[in-house]
């Protein structure tokens, strides 16, 4: 599915992640990023994985963890959406999300692990869609959101913490 998503798709909160995909295909994006960001976290020491750019902040294992627990809620989203179910999802906290999964105690090969299952499904799921699933509304943190959003909000959401673990986490 390369059509993006139309702003009447998803609440503005969320064109942050959208803004930071480009025209590609989705679902070729969100495999080309589980084989890169597979590569990228293989490569890190564990001691690494439990670094800390700031006070306050997560761990590298507490960022990689947040990704998969914010696929694993908007792939639900995309799942309830494609299959025409408008019944309203509540938001989440990703902050007590984090907190409760105790991502310190997991090794790094752990994380990754986890990050590959919660990516295949999402591919699995995504490759099965109709095109008219792309475009069915849920009810999502009060506002409407397209199954496409959704698609496009798990890879900009990705790409959005990848740019800061480069940054903040990987030039130390």
């Amino acid at each position: 599915m390369s059509l993006r998503p139309s702003t009447e798709e998803y609440n503005a909160y969320y064109e942050t992640y959208i803004g930071l995909v480009g025209e590609e295909n989705v679902i070729d994006l969100l495999a080309a990023q589980l084989a890169s960001t597979t590569e990228l976290l293989s490569d890190i020491p564990e001691k690494q994985a439990d670094y800390r750019y700031a006070e306050g902040k997560w761990t590298l294992k507490q960022v990689i963890g947040h990704i998969s627990d914010t696929e694993r809620v908007m792939s639900y989203r995309l799942l309830r959406a494609a299959r025409g179910d408008r019944t309203a999802l509540a938001g989440f906290d990703q902050d007590t999300f984090v907190d409760a999964a105790s991502f310190q105690s997991w090794s790094l090969s752990q994380v990754i692990e986890d990050y590959i299952a919660v990516r295949k499904s999402t591919l699995t799921l995504l490759r099965g869609l109709s095109d008219e699933a792309w475009g069915r509304l849920g009810v999502a943190n009060g506002g409407d959101v397209s199954a496409r959003a959704l698609a496009y909000i798990i890879a900009g959401h990705e790409l959005h913490h990848l740019n800061i673990v480069r940054e903040k986490y990987l030039q130390t």
